[in-house]
């Protein structure tokens, strides 16, 4: 894993966010909000200021009209007086960013825009993120565009004898990253081209999520957890993310052609598995960080192609019986070409070969239409060797189990057993459990925020290396191209925790006194 060092600055520098794709929903209902709530909150740099950018005609007022019936709807608290000091940050420059030769006013408009700022450096810009909010099938396009506009002036900033005083320029990519290994290697080979690898933001507004960046607080702030989190007293790790809505109008322009495991499993789950799994890493920066994820996904066991179907188990959620519009089976969903076998279910069984998790399997799965809206992690302990209670008529007790919420009520809670009160004998199950919320307070902040904030500082300590997203990928390609198991998906009930082939899988290998079984919670359960 090779990269040049870049050390994050204290405090976030001014700077242009440039937009593509600003026309979209996802820069309405998140970017522009989050960004709202940062100003609100003090935490942008004075000078910064966004320009918008995409083929729709607008002024600057349009798009800032726009924007605000976005921040209203979407944002954690609305002020009116400071939306309107927001706003004058807020602008747009209508172009198709794809189209070569179109962004050489763009440059202009920026150094423009900076200089009335005052937040102009060397060569009279200032310093640039851009932003690719776009169809996925664009962004080679776009970055050869910044690349032949200019807009890039120094790619090898980190050995200029002028650091301080030349303007950075940074890009952040939303997922997904390639829809398999050869597109991302491609992807990230355009990139490599325009960018340092140090300026190249991949986002996963997953990572963002607090509960995913307290894994590493939990395990490396607490020696508790360290003697215990390996092979000998680990029996599984499952990592879910399940929604109980469906695919919806999603189908038809991106779903149908992604699926469960682009879409979640490879670019999200992933990751939060890495965070559980890895080494402790030298220090709490992005390289040491990277480093760590990109040596365990080096580790994966790779499966025969013959036990391929016996590691994943692909789904499609089926018709619901309510009669209601919503009720409609995943192939019947507009848009959607039933000859694709698009899941909405994915589960698997990942391996790594290392000291640490060798034989340890770990379990990650994301579904549609489920029967709970979860996130979460669950480490499941080894039972004792022995029952010492067995003579008194006790019989074989749970084993300690660790559930890790994400989201949505997040937590940590930690199963372990204890006598009950009274006469005799008896054991029971007691929760210690940890209530983020209700422990610590603060203010829910939407992730992409805070991530914004860390590339405009230049951390990339919760963002994706190159190699952390092909070690994904070299994990996920042989089953999304498997024919067999694309051929076995299995439709499940909606309102279920997915198809029964999935609780088969997990079960085998099991060497407790009983078949492991996956955490599905009751609707009132909470890290049960």
């Amino acid at each position: 894993m090779n990269s040049s060092a870049t050390t994050p600055s204290a405090t976030p520098e001014p700077c242009a966010i440039v937009i593509f794709g600003a026309s979209g929903d996802l820069t309405q209902r998140k970017l522009i909000p989050a960004l709202y709530d940062l100003d609100r909150q003090g935490r942008l740099p004075a000078g910064l200021f966004v320009v918008g950018v995409s083929r729709t005609p607008m002024s600057d007022d349009q798009f800032r009209d726009k924007m605000l019936a976005g921040v209203k709807q979407f944002a954690a608290v609305f002020d009116e007086g400071k939306w309107k000091s927001f706003a004058q940050r807020i602008h747009y420059f209508p172009g198709d960013g794809a189209a070569a030769g179109s962004l050489g006013p763009l440059s202009t408009r920026l150094g423009e825009l900076g200089q009335a700022r005052g937040i102009n450096r060397l060569g009279g810009m200032p310093n640039v993120l851009f932003y690719l909010s776009v169809a996925p099938e664009l962004y080679e396009k776009i970055i050869d565009n910044i690349r032949a506009s200019g807009l890039v002036s120094e790619g090898h900033r980190w050995c200029s004898l002028n650091a301080e005083q030349t303007p950075w320029q940074r890009i952040i990519i939303e997922k997904p990253f390639g829809t398999d290994l050869k597109s991302t290697v491609s992807l990230n080979q355009c990139l490599g081209r325009v960018f340092e690898e140090d300026a190249t933001y991949r986002i996963d507004h997953y990572l963002g999520k607090e509960l995913v960046q307290n894994l590493l607080v939990m395990r490396f702030a607490n020696t508790i957890f360290e003697p215990l989190w390996n092979s000998q007293y680990v029996d599984h790790v499952q990592v879910t993310a399940a929604e109980t809505v469906g695919v919806g109008s999603r189908a038809a322009n991106f779903y149908d052609t992604a699926g469960a495991m682009r879409d979640m499993i490879q670019s999200h789950l992933l990751q939060v598995l890495c965070l559980v799994a890895i080494e402790a890493p030298s220090t709490y920066d992005a390289r040491s960080i990277m480093f760590e994820k990109v040596k365990l996904l080096n580790t994966f066991h790779p499966v025969p192609t013959d036990e391929l179907t016996r590691h994943c188990v692909l789904g499609r959620y089926g018709a619901g019986t309510g009669g209601k519009p919503d009720d409609v089976a995943y192939i019947g969903e507009s848009g959607v070409k039933p000859e694709r076998r698009t899941e909405t279910y994915a589960a698997m069984r990942v391996q790594f070969d290392n000291w640490r998790w060798a034989g340890v399997p770990f379990f990650v799965r994301s579904g549609k239409k489920m029967a709970g809206k979860l996130t979460e992690v669950v480490v499941q302990f080894k039972h004792p060797p022995v029952n010492l209670f067995r003579e008194l008529g006790v019989q074989t007790r749970p084993a300690n189990r660790l559930i890790i919420n994400i989201a949505p009520r997040e937590g940590i809670s930690l199963r372990i057993e204890g006598k009950i009160p009274g006469a005799g004998l008896n054991i029971g199950s007691a929760k210690m459990d940890l209530d983020y919320l209700q422990r610590f307070g603060g203010e829910v902040i939407e992730a992409y925020g805070p991530l914004i904030l860390d590339a405009i500082r230049g951390d990339r300590t919760l963002y994706k290396h190159r190699d952390e997203v092909e070690g994904g990928w070299k994990i996920c390609d042989p089953y999304i191209h498997d024919e067999r198991v694309r051929a076995a998906i299995a439709e499940y009930a909606p309102g279920t925790w997915g198809p029964a082939q999935a609780d088969a899988m997990i079960a085998v290998g099991s060497s407790g006194p009983s078949p492991r079984v996956w955490h599905n919670p009751k609707a009132d359960d909470l890290r049960a």
